[in-house]
């Protein structure tokens, strides 16, 4: 089975993540959003694969959230996925892909439920 964390390796949730699967002799394939944010059927895809709303993997502490003004409630799902393709910071990290299943790495633990 194939393997693809979205990594950031300035994010100690993503390293651990990243050292957790390599643990047990996973060799991922590393995508590093922030390099290469992911288009819009690929962060639709994660979305579907996570089970969650767009909104509910956003990261509501950095400066984008506030300048994007994605605190709104009546800000939609479309344009919160066009935030987090310009604003790749925005996404919550790591998320880890094991076949036609995904995982937030919050915590790193939380990737062994789809391995």
């Amino acid at each position: 089975m194939s393997v693809t964390i979205y990594h950031n390796p300035r994010c100690s949730k993503s390293r651990q993540t990243l050292a957790l699967l390599e643990k047990r002799g996973i060799e991922p394939e590393i995508i590093e959003y922030l390099v290469t944010p992911p288009t819009e059927a690929e962060l639709k895809r994660l979305l579907k694969l996570l089970g969650i709303s767009p909104r509910e993997l956003l990261r509501t502490k950095e400066e984008e959230y506030k300048q994007a003004k994605l605190d709104k409630p009546d800000v939609s799902d479309a344009e919160i996925i066009r935030a987090m393709i310009k604003y790749p910071r925005l996404m919550e990290r790591p998320i880890v892909v094991a076949g036609n299943k995904a995982a937030l790495g919050r915590p790193p633990e939380n990737v062994l439920k789809i391995l």
